[in-house]
């Protein structure tokens, strides 16, 4: 281990603020039911990091496969309704277990359940930061898992390694452990190559990492993808994340040591302002604005507001006030923000300039599509 890796991994080893996901797999022993044995030890673990001045939140996965183990069922369903149904029976059985688990250790628990709208809404979005910041000074431990019962795209599609980096921002974490059935990553599927790589270190934003993931188990939602994506989220609000094998005797306790365990994706760039987070981390998108090749430029380079001159496409229906994708002129989504116009307006109004908006629409609100304040490049 070369002196930089030394100094991010005691970086980490250092950070009091901590958001630990664990896995499906992990949690449920690849389905046959909630693994007791693994989770009496996680929480032994968290108990000791606890005692050594680190704030916990726990990002329990799992819930649809205990339900699953619990009705007996052996293959994901796709109905809606039965997903549902067997998030809210696993639930029970998730929040029991831990419950009595941290209660050995005199530690409170808390369950929060979240849907991603939950944290697409700025006013619940607030909301939901108080309420775990206040759960953590009151020395409880969070238990957060995603809304599965009432969640509908989200159960199809979401994935709690997403959950975990949305509260790492939520919370401003330090650190995002993130417990899997893998080692970590490699450069390849170690399953069917054995000569990949091991990742010890990286950026999280690099670009590469993406083309090494694999996909996900049968039982979860996620995979290695899911998990770089994650990665670059919490790195926007400065957090590191650490991918590592939840099987690993004392995994937890050994990051805390510093050691060289998992794969360390480190936060490389200066994070974002709690606003502007909440902006890039917006899973819904209202819409798109693709940009000519001046106004992409102005964009990324200057940090200017965006002009509706320089549009000469908007896609979808929103209203004002909406999140928007800005695409660059090459195809790429470049930046976020907050629109103040709706579609209809906003295709009116594409590649004119302000002064022709009063003629164009009878009216004037602002004259950009989007202000800088309310603009996240990503």
């Amino acid at each position: 281990m070369n002196s930089r890796q030394m100094t991010t991994r005691k970086s980490v080893a250092e950070s009091k603020r901590w958001v630990i996901k664990i896995g499906s797999a992990m949690i449920t022993n690849d389905g046959q039911g909630l693994n007791h044995e693994a989770i009496q030890s996680w929480v032994h673990q968290i108990a000791a990091l606890r005692e050594s001045g680190k704030e916990i939140l726990l990002v329990s996965s799992g819930a649809v496969a205990e339900g699953m183990a619990r009705l007996g069922w052996k293959l994901r369903p796709h109905a809606l309704h039965e997903l549902q149904a067997a998030a809210a029976l696993g639930q029970m059985g998730l929040v029991q277990n831990f419950e009595s688990c941290f209660k050995q250790h005199d530690i409170h628990t808390a369950q929060v359940l979240l849907t991603h709208e939950d944290l697409g809404n700025r006013q619940r979005y607030l909301n939901a930061r108080s309420t775990l910041k206040t759960l953590l000074s009151l020395g409880a431990v969070p238990i957060i898992n995603e809304n599965d019962t009432v969640a509908t795209d989200e159960i199809r599609f979401g994935d709690n390694d997403t959950l975990g980096a949305l509260v790492s921002n939520l919370v401003e974490a330090d650190t995002l452990i993130l417990l899997t059935d893998q080692q970590g990553l490699y450069s390849e599927d170690p399953r069917f190559n054995k000569e990949a790589e091991f990742i010890t270190e990286s950026s999280a934003g690099n670009n590469a990492l993406l083309g090494m993931a694999g996909g996900g188990s049968p039982l979860g939602q996620g995979g290695m993808r899911t998990k770089i994506t994650a990665a670059q989220r919490a790195a926007r609000s400065g957090a590191n994340t650490v991918i590592a094998s939840g099987a690993e005797p004392e995994i937890l306790l050994k990051i805390a040591r510093g050691e060289t365990v998992g794969t360390l994706l480190t936060a490389d760039k200066e994070p974002m302002s709690a606003r502007k987070q909440w902006l890039a981390n917006q899973l819904k998108i209202a819409g798109r604005l693709h940009l000519d090749a001046g106004a992409s430029q102005a964009v990324q380079k200057s940090g200017v507001s965006l002009l509706a001159v320089g549009v000469n496409k908007v896609e979808g229906n929103f209203q004002r006030g909406e999140v928007v994708s800005c695409i660059s002129s090459e195809g790429h989504e470049i930046a976020r923000g907050l629109v103040n116009y709706d579609s209809k307006e906003s295709r009116q109004l594409q590649g004119m300039t302000s002064e022709k908006f009063e003629s164009i629409l009878g009216y004037v609100d602002e004259a950009e599509l989007i202000h800088r304040d309310n603009l996240v490049l990503l």
